[in-house]
């Protein structure tokens, strides 16, 4: 390990899904349509990575306010852009490419999955037949005003 490097959890799981992808695209798939994959794959770990180290700064308070956060994120958007517009124009196979970027998305399902806090069997609730349930949410994550319901 790099000194000062460290992977997040949700990093290695993405390592781990995108070598399987590697691994199944070298032996099934076309080499073109492999190094295209490979070169998805890097795109997006590398935006995974800044985006998961922009959002932790911002939630931390180190940058000062939304509007930089959001100015990171079109920025680094941009720059994806580009290095796939770039890729296509030498020869990147499309799907091979949309498959390398698109690697995070079961990653991101599965580690959510995988690294979840563990279950507090002693954390506060309501009981079951308490009334306040009936006065709850779950789509506004509020109580309901007695004469808000929706009507169907």
């Amino acid at each position: 390990m790099i000194r000062g490097f460290a992977l997040h959890p949700m990093e290695r799981v993405n390592f781990g899904i995108s070598a399987g992808a590697i691994a199944v695209s070298a032996a099934f798939a076309s080499p073109v349509f492999t190094s295209s994959l490979v070169l998805g794959i890097a795109l997006e770990a590398v935006n995974f990575r800044a985006l998961r180290l922009a959002t932790a700064r911002l939630f931390s308070g180190e940058l000062s306010g939304g509007s930089a956060w959001a100015l990171l994120f079109a920025i680094r958007l941009t720059m994806l852009l580009g290095a796939m517009g770039v890729a296509l124009v030498a020869g990147a196979h499309p799907i091979g490419l949309l498959v390398g970027v698109s690697t995070i998305v079961p990653a991101a399902l599965l580690g959510a999955w995988w690294i979840r806090p563990p279950l507090d069997p002693d954390a506060p609730a309501l009981a079951p037949e308490d009334p306040s349930w009936d006065t709850w949410s779950v789509w506004r994550a509020g109580e309901v005003e007695p004469g808000e319901e929706d009507e169907a």
